[in-house]
């Protein structure tokens, strides 16, 4: 090869190894200035089970579940003998009822044309009434994971069964206790009450084998036992997530595209759309009480409540202060830079998650439309035409004439 040719081969050769190194040396500075954001995990969801799993200490039977529907609906559990437990949970409203705050002890009407017979005696409930539907799988996790006897409870996790939840209202002095009887003694008044009617001693011997089987703990196993039948799992997107892509739309679809790359799965995740954990979000409170909701431990957070079922179940947040799902969307949007909707959360309170939210105003009809995808209109809407105490049924929710 003549030397002219080698020196032009080895100096071309040598400029594009220095273009090179060069290229990588400003690629390494532009990476380095600008680092790629680490992108939290965006959560996942998926459809509920089709059958549920009973605690071992109180297996299912259909005589306990039917024991437990007529007590669900029985007044007799109240001091004043006039609120049921579908007083506030009332399944023409998914088990939950239209109106920001329960009213429990003399109330007369359902939902929200319910209202205090005698003002200013007992105030309304704390809090929003939480539907019943699909608590059966409450604490369930992404794998379909979860301990009936250890299932996560109401807003502020106070109670960790169905069995442990279904007393917490009877003992409650706005929910249906009442005036009537002290908190100390009204389980024995209740249980008193049951035994005196011959209908509820035969019904407890049959289902639980004894003539002395009324007892707190067996009313609280017949109604928890009822209320794992009232399910909810056949909503188009459980459909769509066993396979069948026909059940969503594609603007459904793309709603839960925003969904998901929102954020809003890290805390709304799982098959109930809940990771039944506390979070602070600075939700607006309630204004029909004088005094302050202060949420787990005082520390104005509330448990992740589950997306499903929403059609039915408005009004929405702890204090039921948003009416549609709109406006809840528009709250988590606001999260970002807007001040909190309550003046007991700092900012630099607000939960981590809830900052990472990134909801756009022009994708809410879209989201929308997904939730909706949630609602299942097939779960039990039957209500017993009589209970064994002759009170009416429900309690005192039809309006007066």
């Amino acid at each position: 090869m003549p030397s002219r040719l080698l020196f032009v081969i080895i100096l071309l050769t040598g400029l594009v190894i220095l273009f090179c190194t060069a290229c990588l040396q400003a690629g390494d500075k532009t990476e380095a200035s600008h680092p790629k954001k680490a992108v939290s995990d965006p959560g996942s969801v998926s459809a509920l089970p089709l059958t549920v799993i009973h605690p071992r200490q109180n297996p299912f039977t259909n005589e306990k579940a039917a024991l437990g529907r007529l007590l669900f609906y029985d007044p007799i559990l109240s001091g004043d003998k006039d609120v049921s437990c579908a007083s506030c949970h009332h399944p023409e409203f998914g088990y939950a009822e239209n109106i920001d705050l329960s009213i429990g002890v003399g109330g007369v009407g359902l939902s929200s044309s319910r209202y205090f017979r005698h003002a200013d005696i007992v105030p309304p409930t704390k809090r929003n009434s939480q539907s019943i539907l699909n608590t059966a799988f409450n604490g369930i996790d992404i794998n379909g994971d979860y301990d009936p006897e250890k299932a996560p409870m109401f807003w502020d996790l106070r109670a960790t069964s169905l069995e442990d939840q279904s007393l917490h209202p009877i003992r409650q002095f706005e929910e249906m206790r009442g005036t009537a009887v002290k908190e100390k003694e009204v389980l024995n008044t209740i249980i008193s009450r049951l035994g005196a009617i011959p209908v509820y001693r035969t019904l407890f011997k049959s289902v639980f084998g004894s003539d002395t089987s009324i007892t707190s703990t067996n009313l609280a196993k017949a109604i928890a036992c009822f209320e794992r039948t009232l399910i909810a799992n056949q909503s188009r997107f459980d459909l769509y997530m066993r396979g069948q892509s026909a059940a969503l739309s594609s603007s459904e679809k793309e709603g839960f595209t925003l969904f998901m790359n929102a954020g809003c799965a890290r805390c709304h995740s799982g098959p109930m759309f809940s990771d039944f954990k506390v979070h602070i979000m600075g939700a607006p409170d309630a204004d029909k009480r004088k005094d302050i909701d202060s949420g787990y431990h005082n520390s104005f957070a509330f448990r992740t409540p589950s997306l499903r079922n929403l059609r039915f179940t408005w009004p929405y947040m702890h204090s039921g202060k948003i009416t549609n799902l709109e406006n809840v969307l528009t709250f988590y949007e606001d999260l970002r830079g807007k001040p909190l909707k309550t003046k007991y959360v700092p900012e630099e309170q607000l939960d981590s998650l809830a900052k990472q939210v990134r909801i756009e105003f022009k994708d809410i009809p879209r989201i929308v439309e997904f939730l909706n995808t949630l609602n299942d209109a097939g779960y039990d809407h039957s209500i017993p035409e009589s209970v064994p105490s002759k009170l009416p049924v429900g309690g005192n929710i039809k309006l007066k004439k």
